[in-house]
Protein backbone atom coordinates (compact mmCIF):
# COMPACT_ATOMS: atom_id res chain seq x y z
CA UNK A 1 0.00 0.00 0.00
CA UNK A 2 3.06 2.33 1.00
CA UNK A 3 4.57 1.77 -2.39
CA UNK A 4 1.56 2.27 -4.73
CA UNK A 5 0.96 5.64 -2.83
CA UNK A 6 4.59 6.72 -3.04
CA UNK A 7 4.39 6.06 -6.55
CA UNK A 8 1.23 7.68 -7.14
CA UNK A 9 2.44 10.77 -5.42
CA UNK A 10 5.15 10.87 -8.11
CA UNK A 11 3.04 10.74 -10.89
CA UNK A 12 1.32 13.59 -9.44
CA UNK A 13 4.30 15.19 -9.23
CA UNK A 14 5.13 14.55 -12.74
CA UNK A 15 1.47 16.07 -13.78
CA UNK A 16 1.94 18.53 -11.60
CA UNK A 17 5.29 19.96 -12.96
CA UNK A 18 3.95 19.71 -16.51
CA UNK A 19 0.45 22.02 -15.35
CA UNK A 20 3.06 24.27 -14.46
CA UNK A 21 4.43 25.25 -17.67
CA UNK A 22 0.97 24.74 -19.42
CA UNK A 23 -1.64 26.64 -16.47
CA UNK A 24 -2.04 29.53 -18.80
CA UNK A 25 -3.77 27.60 -21.48
CA UNK A 26 -6.30 26.47 -18.92
CA UNK A 27 -7.55 30.08 -17.74
CA UNK A 28 -10.24 30.32 -20.19
CA UNK A 29 -11.73 26.91 -20.22
CA UNK A 30 -11.31 26.76 -16.12
CA UNK A 31 -11.78 30.16 -14.83
CA UNK A 32 -13.46 32.67 -17.25
CA UNK A 33 -16.23 30.39 -19.14
CA UNK A 34 -17.46 29.20 -16.35
CA UNK A 35 -17.28 32.52 -14.77
CA UNK A 36 -19.25 33.98 -17.73
CA UNK A 37 -21.82 31.61 -17.64
CA UNK A 38 -22.67 32.40 -14.17
CA UNK A 39 -22.61 36.01 -15.09
CA UNK A 40 -24.65 35.57 -18.32
CA UNK A 41 -27.68 32.69 -16.58
CA UNK A 42 -27.47 33.63 -13.27
CA UNK A 43 -27.06 37.39 -12.99
CA UNK A 44 -28.60 38.49 -16.34
CA UNK A 45 -31.03 35.70 -17.74
CA UNK A 46 -31.54 35.45 -13.19
CA UNK A 47 -32.80 39.42 -13.37
CA UNK A 48 -35.39 38.30 -15.92
CA UNK A 49 -36.39 34.77 -14.33
CA UNK A 50 -36.86 36.46 -10.35
CA UNK A 51 -39.12 39.54 -12.00
CA UNK A 52 -41.33 36.77 -13.34
CA UNK A 53 -41.71 35.15 -9.72
CA UNK A 54 -39.89 32.58 -8.39
CA UNK A 55 -42.42 30.04 -7.41
CA UNK A 56 -41.57 27.18 -9.63
CA UNK A 57 -37.85 27.71 -8.29
CA UNK A 58 -38.74 27.13 -4.34
CA UNK A 59 -39.22 30.50 -3.66
CA UNK A 60 -34.94 31.02 -3.95
CA UNK A 61 -33.74 33.29 -6.65
CA UNK A 62 -32.30 31.76 -10.67
CA UNK A 63 -28.81 32.58 -9.56
CA UNK A 64 -28.90 30.36 -6.11
CA UNK A 65 -30.56 27.59 -8.58
CA UNK A 66 -27.96 27.36 -11.09
CA UNK A 67 -24.71 28.18 -9.36
CA UNK A 68 -24.62 24.92 -7.93
CA UNK A 69 -25.32 23.15 -10.89
CA UNK A 70 -22.70 25.27 -12.90
CA UNK A 71 -20.36 24.28 -10.59
CA UNK A 72 -20.85 20.76 -11.19
CA UNK A 73 -20.93 21.41 -14.71
CA UNK A 74 -17.47 22.85 -14.52
CA UNK A 75 -16.42 19.80 -12.57
CA UNK A 76 -17.31 17.38 -15.13
CA UNK A 77 -16.16 19.70 -17.98
CA UNK A 78 -12.42 19.76 -16.63
CA UNK A 79 -12.54 16.06 -15.17
CA UNK A 80 -13.48 15.02 -19.09
CA UNK A 81 -10.91 17.45 -20.67
CA UNK A 82 -8.37 16.08 -18.73
CA UNK A 83 -9.21 11.93 -19.12
CA UNK A 84 -9.46 12.38 -23.19
CA UNK A 85 -6.62 13.76 -25.08
CA UNK A 86 -4.06 13.72 -22.39
CA UNK A 87 -4.50 10.02 -21.71
CA UNK A 88 -4.30 9.34 -25.04
CA UNK A 89 -1.52 11.49 -25.98
CA UNK A 90 0.29 9.27 -23.22
CA UNK A 91 -0.87 5.82 -24.97
CA UNK A 92 -0.64 6.60 -28.62
CA UNK A 93 1.09 10.52 -29.49
CA UNK A 94 4.10 10.83 -27.04
CA UNK A 95 3.67 7.53 -25.33
CA UNK A 96 5.43 8.87 -22.03
CA UNK A 97 3.36 6.56 -20.29
CA UNK A 98 5.45 3.84 -22.07
CA UNK A 99 8.56 5.21 -20.71
CA UNK A 100 6.95 5.33 -17.29
CA UNK A 101 5.71 2.05 -17.29
CA UNK A 102 9.82 0.85 -17.89
CA UNK A 103 10.60 2.51 -14.35
CA UNK A 104 9.27 0.33 -10.59
CA UNK A 105 5.97 2.40 -11.76
CA UNK A 106 2.88 -0.15 -12.53
CA UNK A 107 -0.05 0.73 -14.66
CA UNK A 108 -2.10 1.22 -11.83
CA UNK A 109 0.39 3.86 -10.65
CA UNK A 110 -0.10 5.41 -13.92
CA UNK A 111 -3.84 5.68 -13.39
CA UNK A 112 -3.16 7.17 -9.74
CA UNK A 113 -1.36 9.92 -10.54
CA UNK A 114 -3.55 10.62 -13.86
CA UNK A 115 -6.53 10.64 -10.92
CA UNK A 116 -5.21 12.54 -8.70
CA UNK A 117 -3.81 15.03 -11.10
CA UNK A 118 -7.65 15.44 -12.75
CA UNK A 119 -8.51 16.39 -8.88
CA UNK A 120 -6.00 18.81 -8.23
CA UNK A 121 -7.15 20.51 -11.48
CA UNK A 122 -11.04 20.20 -10.34
CA UNK A 123 -10.46 21.32 -6.99
CA UNK A 124 -8.29 24.43 -7.86
CA UNK A 125 -11.11 25.92 -10.83
CA UNK A 126 -13.81 24.88 -8.37
CA UNK A 127 -12.48 26.73 -5.47
CA UNK A 128 -11.96 29.92 -7.54
CA UNK A 129 -15.34 29.28 -8.65
CA UNK A 130 -17.07 28.56 -5.49
CA UNK A 131 -15.64 31.56 -3.79
CA UNK A 132 -17.09 33.98 -7.26
CA UNK A 133 -20.34 32.14 -6.21
CA UNK A 134 -20.33 33.34 -2.74
CA UNK A 135 -19.53 36.55 -3.29
CA UNK A 136 -22.34 36.86 -5.98
CA UNK A 137 -24.51 35.35 -2.79
CA UNK A 138 -25.26 32.02 -4.63
CA UNK A 139 -24.87 30.42 -1.58
CA UNK A 140 -28.35 30.43 0.54
CA UNK A 141 -26.77 28.00 3.34
CA UNK A 142 -23.42 27.66 5.10
CA UNK A 143 -23.30 23.90 4.30
CA UNK A 144 -23.14 25.39 0.28
CA UNK A 145 -19.39 25.43 0.89
CA UNK A 146 -19.71 21.34 1.02
CA UNK A 147 -20.45 21.37 -2.79
CA UNK A 148 -16.90 21.50 -3.21
CA UNK A 149 -16.24 17.68 -1.78
CA UNK A 150 -19.24 17.11 -4.07
CA UNK A 151 -17.77 18.72 -7.26
CA UNK A 152 -14.44 16.85 -6.76
CA UNK A 153 -16.43 13.78 -6.60
CA UNK A 154 -18.06 13.68 -9.66
CA UNK A 155 -14.97 14.79 -11.28
CA UNK A 156 -13.30 11.96 -10.26
CA UNK A 157 -16.95 9.92 -11.27
CA UNK A 158 -16.82 10.37 -14.69
CA UNK A 159 -12.99 10.90 -14.94
CA UNK A 160 -12.28 7.31 -14.22
CA UNK A 161 -14.58 5.73 -16.40
CA UNK A 162 -13.62 8.01 -19.36
CA UNK A 163 -9.49 7.10 -18.71
CA UNK A 164 -10.93 3.70 -19.19
CA UNK A 165 -12.87 4.37 -22.73
CA UNK A 166 -9.73 6.15 -24.18
CA UNK A 167 -7.57 2.93 -23.82
CA UNK A 168 -10.08 1.61 -25.77
CA UNK A 169 -9.53 4.39 -28.67
CA UNK A 170 -6.89 4.12 -31.59
CA UNK A 171 -7.67 7.76 -32.26
CA UNK A 172 -9.12 10.33 -30.95
CA UNK A 173 -12.63 10.26 -33.03
CA UNK A 174 -14.06 8.20 -30.37
CA UNK A 175 -13.91 11.26 -27.97
CA UNK A 176 -16.72 13.30 -30.15
CA UNK A 177 -19.17 10.55 -29.12
CA UNK A 178 -18.14 11.29 -24.97
CA UNK A 179 -18.28 15.47 -25.85
CA UNK A 180 -21.69 15.28 -28.05
CA UNK A 181 -23.79 12.39 -26.68
CA UNK A 182 -22.26 12.61 -23.07
CA UNK A 183 -21.17 15.68 -21.67
CA UNK A 184 -23.38 18.19 -23.65
CA UNK A 185 -26.77 16.38 -23.11
CA UNK A 186 -25.56 16.13 -19.47
CA UNK A 187 -24.94 19.52 -19.13
CA UNK A 188 -27.98 20.86 -20.62
CA UNK A 189 -30.22 18.38 -19.09
CA UNK A 190 -28.99 17.14 -15.66
CA UNK A 191 -30.86 20.25 -13.55
CA UNK A 192 -28.37 22.59 -13.39
CA UNK A 193 -30.61 24.91 -15.51
CA UNK A 194 -34.15 24.22 -14.43
CA UNK A 195 -36.19 21.08 -12.96
CA UNK A 196 -35.62 17.75 -14.43
CA UNK A 197 -39.14 17.50 -13.42
CA UNK A 198 -40.18 19.39 -16.36
CA UNK A 199 -38.86 17.53 -18.68
CA UNK A 200 -41.21 15.00 -20.26
CA UNK A 201 -41.36 11.27 -18.76
CA UNK A 202 -39.22 9.71 -21.03
CA UNK A 203 -36.37 11.68 -21.28
CA UNK A 204 -36.57 12.08 -17.06
CA UNK A 205 -35.65 9.03 -16.21
CA UNK A 206 -32.15 9.62 -18.00
CA UNK A 207 -31.42 12.61 -16.01
CA UNK A 208 -31.10 10.53 -13.54
CA UNK A 209 -28.88 7.67 -14.88
CA UNK A 210 -26.32 10.73 -15.09
CA UNK A 211 -23.65 11.38 -12.36
CA UNK A 212 -23.80 14.84 -12.92
CA UNK A 213 -27.55 15.30 -11.85
CA UNK A 214 -26.75 13.02 -8.27
CA UNK A 215 -24.36 15.72 -8.12
CA UNK A 216 -26.52 19.14 -9.01
CA UNK A 217 -28.70 17.89 -6.74
CA UNK A 218 -26.71 17.08 -3.97
CA UNK A 219 -24.86 19.86 -4.55
CA UNK A 220 -27.89 22.39 -4.69
CA UNK A 221 -29.27 20.63 -1.70
CA UNK A 222 -26.25 21.58 0.89
CA UNK A 223 -26.42 25.31 -0.80
CA UNK A 224 -30.33 26.07 -0.15
CA UNK A 225 -30.12 23.92 3.03
CA UNK A 226 -32.31 21.63 2.50
CA UNK A 227 -30.64 18.42 2.38
CA UNK A 228 -32.56 15.00 2.68
CA UNK A 229 -29.96 12.30 4.47
CA UNK A 230 -31.30 9.54 2.68
CA UNK A 231 -31.70 10.98 -0.60
CA UNK A 232 -27.90 12.49 -0.21
CA UNK A 233 -26.35 9.14 0.79
CA UNK A 234 -27.80 7.68 -1.99
CA UNK A 235 -26.42 10.38 -4.44
CA UNK A 236 -22.79 9.76 -3.00
CA UNK A 237 -23.30 5.92 -3.25
CA UNK A 238 -23.79 6.65 -7.03
CA UNK A 239 -21.14 8.99 -7.93
CA UNK A 240 -18.66 6.73 -5.67
CA UNK A 241 -19.72 3.18 -7.53
CA UNK A 242 -19.05 4.97 -10.79
CA UNK A 243 -15.64 6.39 -9.52
CA UNK A 244 -14.80 3.02 -8.12
CA UNK A 245 -15.98 0.72 -11.42
CA UNK A 246 -14.51 3.59 -14.02
CA UNK A 247 -10.90 3.29 -11.66
CA UNK A 248 -10.82 -0.57 -11.60
CA UNK A 249 -11.86 -0.55 -15.43
CA UNK A 250 -9.11 1.80 -15.87
CA UNK A 251 -6.43 -0.03 -14.22
CA UNK A 252 -7.26 -3.08 -16.73
CA UNK A 253 -7.42 -0.64 -19.67
CA UNK A 254 -3.68 0.76 -18.59
CA UNK A 255 -2.26 -2.34 -18.01
CA UNK A 256 -3.71 -4.18 -21.47
CA UNK A 257 -2.55 -1.46 -23.28
CA UNK A 258 0.83 -0.68 -21.83
CA UNK A 259 2.46 -4.13 -20.24
CA UNK A 260 0.01 -6.41 -22.33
Amino acid sequence: MAVAVENGRRMFDYWLTVYKRTWKGTLITSFLLPLLYLAAMGIGLGSFVDSNGTGALGGVSYLQFIAPGLLASTALQIAVGEATYPVMSGLKWQKFFHSMIATPLRAADVVYGQLGFIAFRVLSSCTVFLVVIALFGGLRSPLGVLGLPVALLVGLAVAAPIAAYATTLENDSGFAIVFRFGVVPAFLFSGAFFPVSQLPDWIEWLAYVSPLWHAVDLSRNLSLGSVNPLLALVNVVYLLAWFLVGTRLAVRGFTRKLVG
